[in-house]
């Protein structure tokens, strides 16, 4: 994703949740467009380009995914399962980032083919850190085979 434009799809049904996500990759110019959903079926129209999203000059494919698991309409780890199983979605990154520290859920998100999973701090100042590194590591570090 070096020296490309990154669409970075923010799946997070909590507003101030996705801000401090909007405002620490736009800080730290991890991402060049964050594409905010605030649900699971929003999520998939968007991924799979149908509906509001369906233009892809409007609405470019996302090349990283952020997804919570707590969502309304379809949860994150049907859009994880989703995702994961169409040929079209697979080799999209999707990285994990919710409240949710139960092993049931992480072992699930592993299954389903989760590339990261992290839990979100209940503290401001480790909830920035954590997305600073994770910029970072996402977005200039990890190689990529597209």
């Amino acid at each position: 994703m070096k020296g490309k434009a990154v669409t970075v799809l923010l799946v997070e049904d909590d507003p101030g949740h996705a801000e401090i996500v909007r405002r620490n990759l736009q800080r730290s110019r991890m991402a060049n467009r964050l594409v905010h959903v605030e649900d699971g079926e929003a999520a998939l129209d968007y991924a799979f380009r149908r509906g509001p999203y369906a233009d892809e000059t409007v609405h470019p494919a996302p090349e990283l995914v952020l997804l919570d698991l707590r969502l309304p309409r379809v949860d994150g780890l049907e859009v994880l399962r989703e995702l994961k199983s169409n040929p079209k979605t697979k080799s999209i990154p999707i990285v994990v980032l919710t409240t949710s520290s139960a092993e049931a859920d992480l072992v699930s998100a592993y299954d389903l083919g989760a590339n990261s999973y992290l839990v979100k701090p209940v503290d401001f100042g480790k909830f920035s850190e954590l997305l600073e590194t994770f910029g970072y590591y996402w977005i200039l570090w990890n190689e990529y085979p597209f």
